[in-house]
């Protein structure tokens, strides 16, 4: 069988900065491979090895600005996909879909599979490091048709079905769907391999599909309308308690938290 594997190129969190006026400069944010995509990307090429599949093919949206600049980068971080054992890439990088929707995220991305060829089992990872909504995977589903099964810490495929171990909050189960199924996997599935140098060469040579919303059927998505995204400020008050001992020092500052509205219950 082949699988698909969604790859979610998202804005590294570490890196965010605020301008004066304190809004998000998202455009000098620097993107990198969503982590848990990753795992997700192990297991299929762990399959691929266990011959239990015979290609792989990566599906990814940029989403966060479709300059030529993000389109650079964001080919080479397919890169490393690649290299780790993915066959081919698939990218959908179109001016007209330059917003954060998990709704159209999910939409293109099952056009994209669709229009890619035969996939019986689709790989995720539970969440996204940007977002963290744990809505695009099941969107996806929904949209193909599919069943899905999220936060698989075991998967194994039997006579046309998978069988998948999730981890709940506090116990685990085993599920059993048919296939073609949307998976989402958690951190504790594996530990994603690092290329080889000789992995990292060979990843140059497999191919990059790009994609446009005109090849897949569809036009400009509608847009959400963005009023404002800024950091939180926080300012300090700079009050300093002062007193002859420890209990006047005590009483001022529960003063001093009263006058900030903070409900106090003396025993």
């Amino acid at each position: 069988m082949n699988i698909a594997v969604l790859v979610k190129l998202a804005i590294d969190t570490s890196y965010i900065r605020l301008d004066p006026s304190n809004r998000v400069l998202f455009d000098e944010i620097p993107l990198r491979v969503s982590d848990i995509d990753r795992n997700a990307v192990e297991e299929a090429v762990k399959m691929k090895q266990q011959g239990v599949a015979q290609k792989i093919s990566s599906f990814s949206l940029l989403t966060w600005g479709a300059t030529s600049k993000r389109v650079s980068e964001t080919q080479n971080l397919l890169r490393e996909i690649l290299a780790m054992g993915v066959d081919e890439a698939y990218l959908m990088a179109d001016p007209g879909f330059n917003i954060y929707s998990q709704l159209y995220t999910a939409r293109i991305l099952a056009r994209m599979i669709k229009r890619g060829g035969d996939y019986s089992l689709i790989l995720a990872g539970e969440a996204s490091i940007d977002g963290y909504s744990s809505q695009v995977p099941c969107r996806v589903a929904e949209e193909l048709g599919y069943p899905c099964v999220s936060y698989a810490k075991r998967i194994e495929v039997k006579e046309g079905s998978v069988v998948v171990e999730r981890e709940l909050e506090e116990y685990s189960e085993v599920v059993r769907a048919k296939l073609p199924a949307v998976i989402t996997v958690t951190r504790e599935i594996n530990v994603p391999r690092l290329p080889t140098l000789l992995q990292i060469r060979a990843a140059m040579r497999k191919p990059i599909h790009m994609v446009t919303l005109a090849e897949l059927g569809l036009g400009e998505m509608k847009r959400i309308h963005e009023r404002v995204v800024e950091g939180i400020r926080i300012q300090r008050k700079n009050i300093i308690i002062e007193g002859r001992n420890v209990d006047e020092k005590v009483e001022k500052f529960l003063e001093a938290m009263a006058r900030e509205g903070i409900l106090l219950v003396k025993g």
